[in-house]
């Protein structure tokens, strides 16, 4: 059965170019009422315009889908509120969030400016916040949420000159567990997408071959099945070119050392042992990782919990 979102409302923020728009195309097509959303800044994030939304909007409405425009800052709490209800009013309901919306400042961390490493916080990682925070509520009383937002390869895994950006896009994976825990209950499932693709933000980092294989679109079909009715929740998904995976945050079994052995030395000592990927495992919480160190030290002592 193909996925479809007939009847539910989407906001799809930095949805004036790139990624954002794909995403917002993809899900009208599949029946979707969209929200819109850019601020319609440059790649900085200066400047400010529904320019960008409003050609996206009437992509949209051509196609013969049911679409509005938002300029919300999405650093800005009371302008997402805004949003929110707005659509709500509109439609009845905000069900899909696909959150997006970011800026670039790249420097290198040694000449980077303070208020440049708050910035880039500022609009991906506590703008991500505001906007699940101000769909949250309305998803817990209808029992139903799905929401999607959007780290990178460079905060998973580190890139030259993007410790804002970085730390921003590592910050959204710490988002969605937590999220995706405490909405369990009332059906909300919270997923991660990390993209590589062709866009405004990359096109000075990517060679013109690699940019015709990295189209947006691309990545549009992983946001579709995480926001879908049989979504998955706290999982990270990566895509570009066509490709797909899953991202997991590892760790090994580990060793428990005698407390004669609570030395760097000791630790050095057995690093390769302690470092074994053989028998890595995703947890699955934080407590699940005090519940493991625990088993091992009380094992080590003979003493039974």
């Amino acid at each position: 059965m193909a996925i479809r979102f007939d009847g539910r409302v989407a906001i799809v923020t930095g949805a004036g170019n790139g990624l954002g728009r794909a995403h917002a195309l993809g899900l009208a097509s599949r029946g979707a009422k969209v929200v819109v959303n850019d601020f319609g800044g440059a790649r900085d994030g200066t400047g400010g315009s529904l320019t960008p939304a409003e050609t996206v909007v009437e992509e949209i409405r051509k196609a013969g889908g049911v679409v509005m425009a938002d300029g919300a800052d999405v650093s800005n709490f009371e302008q997402v509120k805004a949003m929110v209800a707005r659509a709500t009013k509109e439609w009845g309901s905000v069900d899909l969030l696909c959150a997006n919306a970011g800026i670039l400042r790249d420097k290198s961390f040694a000449k980077m400016e303070v208020a440049d490493f708050a910035k880039v916080l500022d609009v991906h990682l506590t703008g991500t916040f505001y906007c699940c925070k101000a769909v949250w509520d309305g998803m817990r009383e209808r029992n139903y949420g799905r929401i999607v937002i959007t780290t990178s390869s460079s905060g998973l895994f580190g890139n030259f000159g993007q410790a804002n950006y970085g730390a921003a896009k590592a910050g959204m994976v710490g988002l969605m567990n937590v999220l995706a825990e405490e909405g369990r209950k009332n059906n909300i499932r919270v997923n991660t997408i990390s993209p590589t693709a062709a866009t405004r933000m990359t096109e000075e980092l990517l060679p013109a071959q690699a940019q015709a294989l990295l189209k947006p679109e691309a990545i549009t079909p992983a946001v579709e099945f995480l926001l879908s009715e049989d979504a998955p929740t706290r999982t990270i998904m990566g895509a570009g070119a066509g490709s797909f995976a899953v991202i997991k945050v590892m760790e090994t079994e580990g060793i428990n050392l005698a407390q004669s052995d609570w030395t760097p030395d000791a630790v050095a000592a057995h690093f390769a042992e302690i470092a074994d990927m053989s028998k890595a495992k995703a947890l699955e919480g934080a407590f699940q990782q005090t519940q493991k160190y625990v088993a091992q030290a009380a094992a080590r002592a003979g003493i039974k919990l």
